[in-house]
């Protein structure tokens, strides 16, 4: 599989020097500068391909090319902003990039309530705790019809949490919640994510989903003209939040998607960690299923909690067999490669790595520090190489 990593441009705190020091050869980044729906300018896409080359590492995927929240809505300028989207594809296919990874999440990004979470190892990890999450919700954003998207068990839980917060750990949460997402320009306030969230307020779930659906129908005949394969992110978490749609969250979702526009241009990123965290969802028999239209994968693995919680765990850790996961992605390319295809390799990065060792305390987008990933990408370059030297387990070995 093609080694690449996450980079978030110049001011990453991982510079491209430590990228090629772990032993990626390709570079997932964007142009995090022009992230509001505008079209990417060609000689802006030149100058950060020249910077990447420079360091001796290749631009292998683009993510994310923003989709606007007013496509999402079909409101406002949707129209001009679902143009600008097709010149940006056109643009980085010029340019030479193939993959582009995006998603389709409404407001929100990834969305953790504790970026710092203490792992019994000494360092630090990304988590969701769902009882958090409620308190928040429910108690402090005084979300319309929240208490309904809850357990009893749960909002009675909450309300005892959220006596014992002191304000600094309550503005920690919020801040966490609707206030940061690595390389998104704008931030919410409570009452700008209240505004927000009212604009979904009419829109079903399946008015999502069919919107999501018209999106495509633009976008992948455009992509398919220029040779680019688009692969959607799915959500983080892959479960309803904040009232909002969630139309990329498990199999079917997937299924429902790809049908909804079949071609080689509408695929999937196969996000171990996103999925992982839906008990619903078998990972290897996706990766298995959805094969040939498994464009980009993010390796990383999450444990999940009987209360809906769930933790990144260590990549070869948590709930999903990464062994088995990476056995069906290169038994994926074996096949790829025997019909002659030149982009066989099917890009993978590591994914939301634990803060150890020096990152500890150190200034680090959280996720993406880089010792953390550096273990995870070594871990799984094992299983690879391994497989590589004495095969990939068949069938019947399983």
């Amino acid at each position: 599989m093609k080694q690449t990593w996450r980079w978030f441009g110049p001011d990453d705190p991982v510079k491209l020097a430590h990228v090629r020091q772990a032993g990626a050869t390709g570079i997932v980044s964007a142009l995090h500068h022009i992230n509001d729906g505008r079209a990417w300018p060609g000689d802006e896409i030149a100058k950060r391909k020249a910077e990447i080359e420079q360091a001796g590492l290749t631009w292998s995927v683009v993510e994310s090319i923003i989709v606007h929240e007013e496509i999402k809505t079909r409101t406002g300028r949707y129209r001009d902003w679902i143009e600008n989207y097709k010149q940006s594809i056109r643009a980085v296919a010029r340019a030479g990039i193939r993959t582009v990874c995006y998603n389709f999440m409404a407001i929100t990004d990834w969305t953790r309530t504790d970026l710092d979470f203490a792992m019994p190892h000494g360092g630090t990890a990304l988590r969701f705790d769902a009882v958090d999450f409620c308190a928040y919700d429910v108690l402090v954003l005084k979300r319309a019809g929240a208490e309904a998207d809850h357990p009893p068990e749960r909002v009675e839980a909450a309300r005892w949490r959220l006596a014992k917060k002191s304000e600094s750990a309550l503005a920690t949460l919020e801040q966490n919640l609707i206030g940061w997402v690595p390389a998104r320009e704008f931030i919410f306030d409570r009452d700008s994510f209240r505004r927000a969230l009212d604009v979904y307020r009419d829109i079903s779930l399946e008015d999502f989903r069919d919107n999501l659906f018209a999106f495509l129908r633009e976008i992948v005949p455009v992509a398919e003209e220029v040779g680019v394969r688009m692969a959607i992110h799915p959500d983080d978490p892959p479960f309803p939040i904040f009232g909002l749609p969630r139309v990329v969250s498990t199999a079917a979702d997937a299924r429902k998607l790809l049908d909804a526009c079949r071609s080689p241009s509408n695929g999937l990123t196969l996000c171990a960690g996103s999925y992982g965290a839906n008990a619903a969802n078998d990972l290897v028999a996706m990766a298995k299923e959805f094969a040939p239209d498994i464009h980009f994968a993010h390796l990383r693995n999450v444990t999940k909690e009987p209360d809906g919680s769930f933790h990144e765990a260590e990549h070869l850790e948590g709930d999903t067999n990464m062994v088995r996961l990476v056995a069906a992605l290169m038994r994926e390319e074996a096949r790829r490669k025997a019909e002659g295809r030149t982009d066989w390799q099917i890009p993978m990065r590591p994914d939301h790595g634990h803060a150890i060792v020096d990152d500890i305390g150190k200034k680090v987008n959280p996720g993406y520090s880089c010792i953390g990933r550096l273990k995870g990408l070594a871990e799984l370059r094992g299983i690879m190489r391994s497989f590589e030297t004495f095969g990939i387990p068949g069938e019947a070995s399983r």
